[in-house]
């Protein structure tokens, strides 16, 4: 006889994250084991950060570590997000979000969407923000607006900050489009995640504590939204379960992207990031 296997997302939990666009996982995503391996290898990378980088922008590490693949393609991550995007599902990306204590770098109001417009049809990806440190409204923990995702579809109009260099994006959502008052704090213990919608409205203060603040976002996108590659060419996506519906071209996770991460680091220096 098969055992059937416990869903990770209750159909509440489903509900909530339909309704207000994100949800609080509140068990750990990984392993004791699985998640301290993470952990040490975040701590890796971040000591052999180039000279001056900041930690808040290890984008798509995932590109030259294929180590990383160990977690992002694990079934403890994809048995989250299925029950969101279905059976069906690919890699977009990865981010290391680190905010060092006492000068973490604010990231202002934003929709995720608003800076991937035109590269999925339909946008429907999900992130998973899992809590590489235990992050709380001290530590300047993410805030989310319950339902945003619902509003204006996830390109509301954006102004340019006036602190860019204490940013980490160098626009925000203009302020009378939404209530920040209806903010929700996601404050996590380590090995915890939230998932957001990436038309959620969300945002996190700079951090000022005596503690660092660090997140793995790693995102997910169903296989039946078509992958527009002309509108990023420096990025590619990994299959990561089931199989490909839209005709999308998939990197090989066993094989470091080394020419894509360079023209992307190209791109970026070209653009003042």
């Amino acid at each position: 006889m098969t055992t059937a296997v416990q869903p990770r997302l209750s159909d509440a939990q489903v509900t909530h994250f339909r309704r207000e666009g994100y949800i609080l996982y509140q068990d750990q995503v990984f392993g004791a084991e699985q998640f301290r391996g993470l952990s040490e290898h975040f701590e890796h990378l971040l000591a052999n950060l180039p000279e001056g980088a900041r930690p808040e922008h290890m984008d798509v590490p995932h590109f030259v570590d294929t180590g990383l693949f160990r977690w992002l393609l694990d079934d403890a991550v994809l048995d989250l997000v299925e029950p969101l995007i279905g059976p069906d599902i690919a890699l977009f990306s990865s981010h290391f979000i680190c905010k060092p204590a006492g000068d973490g770098k604010r990231v202002p109001w934003h929709e995720d969407s608003a800076y991937w417009r035109g590269q999925f049809d339909p946008m429907e990806v999900v992130t998973v923000w899992l809590a590489i440190d235990r992050s709380d409204a001290g530590n300047s923990a993410m805030k989310v607006i319950p339902g945003s995702h619902l509003g204006k579809g996830g390109y509301s109009e954006y102004d340019a900050v006036p602190d860019p260099q204490a940013s980490v994006f160098n626009t925000e959502i203009r302020p009378a489009q939404f209530d920040a008052k209806r903010a929700v704090i996601c404050e996590l213990e380590q090995g915890q995640a939230s998932l957001h919608h990436a038309k959620t409205m969300h945002g996190s203060d700079a951090n000022r504590s005596d503690r660092r603040r660090c997140g793995y976002t790693m995102r997910y996108v169903s296989t039946r939204c078509r992958w527009n590659p002309a509108a990023n060419p420096t990025h590619q996506l990994y299959l990561a379960r089931g199989r490909d519906h839209a005709g999308n071209v998939y990197g090989d996770p066993s094989k470091p992207a080394h020419a894509i991460a360079a023209a992307r680091a190209r791109a970026n220096i070209k653009a003042g990031h």
